[in-house]
């Protein structure tokens, strides 16, 4: 069964949170990865980690590269779970 925009978000909104300490309320689709939610490659290699286990969805390096939004990784993920 397809998970939902919303679900996805939400279920990405609580990695950010564990990972970042930042509010879920906050994580919204188009809010910029580095620019708006201060989150570096590093640790965007983490989080990216935890959506490839959670969703159970490969994430390659490619596709990483162009989350630079928030509603990019959701968009991906919907997309690959189809």
């Amino acid at each position: 069964m397809a998970v939902s925009e919303r679900e996805i978000l939400d279920g990405l909104a609580e990695i950010i949170n564990e990972e970042t300490g930042l509010d879920t309320g906050s994580i919204r689709l188009g809010k910029r990865f580095a620019d708006d939610l201060s989150i570096d490659q590093s640790l965007m290699a983490v989080i990216i980690e935890q959506v490839a286990t959670k969703f159970r969805v490969p994430v390659p390096p490619a596709a990483a590269a162009r989350f630079v939004k928030v509603g990019d990784a959701v968009a991906y993920i919907q997309a690959a779970q189809g």
